[in-house]
């Protein structure tokens, strides 16, 4: 599943490279096509159409009936529970091309989040720095020191707290650019990438972690860290980034769902799918 996650990242990135310098609405369109061509392709190889076409005519069949012979009330229950069984039969019909496509949607959403879930440090803004310990490890006793990049500086000593295994640092961003923070664990050094500034849409990766197999599914954009370390993850707390619409911020995920639906359906004539 790792090695199939950076596949779908490095699509996802190639996807949006030319598009870093313009309104990330762009760049979202673009994905968000692809997205409906390739979720057309899999419903139509992996779903019964024809089980959905007649399900659909029977939907329709029965609304009809209950609109036809409104007045007789054996007949409207009679087409009410046939609506039911046309729905259920609809519903059949459309749970497996459903559970395959979840696995590729998955992955895009997490490739997606990297470029479109934070955005990067403005020069002069502070946040904080995040080491999550394993649980055996004691925070006040461990030698954990933080070195930061130029252009970051560190504005407060680390706070440890026991209670949840962590070491926080407060920092400041100075200039723009990216860089590295290392954090030093005795001899091991553990790299967390860092960016401050940058074009209108770039890669913000929030969380460096060899933890779960959802973590380094959901936060693809940095390698897992090395084992044989206190360290389990590294977070730095950028702020959440909106699309701007009409003066609104509008969530990425929702703008992302509702493109690529108005996609699906704009070209399911084009390529002969009934959905």
């Amino acid at each position: 599943m790792p090695v199939v996650n950076l596949v779908f990242g490095r699509i996802v990135d190639a996807a949006l490279w030319p598009f870093r310098g313009v309104s990330p609405w762009i760049g979202l369109a673009v994905v968000s096509l692809l997205t409906a061509v390739l979720m057309l392709e899999v419903y139509k190889l992996t779903s019964n159409q024809a089980a959905i076409r007649r399900a659909k005519d029977r939907i329709k069949a029965h609304l009809l009936e209950m609109r036809l012979y409104k007045d007789n009330m054996r007949v409207t229950w009679s087409a009410q529970a046939g609506v039911l069984k046309a729905n259920l039969s609809y519903m059949a019909a459309n749970l497996k091309p459903l559970l395959v496509m979840i696995v590729p949607l998955v992955l895009i959403l997490a490739g997606l989040s990297v470029w479109y879930d934070r955005a990067p440090l403005k020069p002069g803004e502070e946040t904080l720095v995040k080491a999550r310990l394993v649980g055996t490890a004691d925070p006040v006793a461990l030698d954990l020191r933080l070195e930061v990049p130029p252009g970051i500086e560190i504005t407060a000593p680390p706070v440890r707290v026991p209670d949840e295994h962590e070491v926080v640092w407060r920092i400041k961003a100075v200039a723009e650019g990216r860089g590295r923070l290392v954090l030093r664990a005795g001899d091991r050094a553990i790299p967390k990438d860092i960016a401050v500034g940058g074009r209108p849409l770039s890669k913000v990766s929030p969380l460096a972690s060899r933890g779960s197999f959802g973590q380094r599914l959901l936060y693809p954009g940095e390698p897992p860290l090395p084992d044989g370390t206190p360290v389990r993850s590294v977070e730095v707390l950028y702020p959440a980034r909106r699309l701007a619409a009409s003066g609104v911020g509008v969530h990425w995920l929702v703008a992302y769902l509702v493109l690529s639906i108005a996609f699906g359906f704009a070209l399911k004539g084009v390529f002969k799918v009934e959905i």
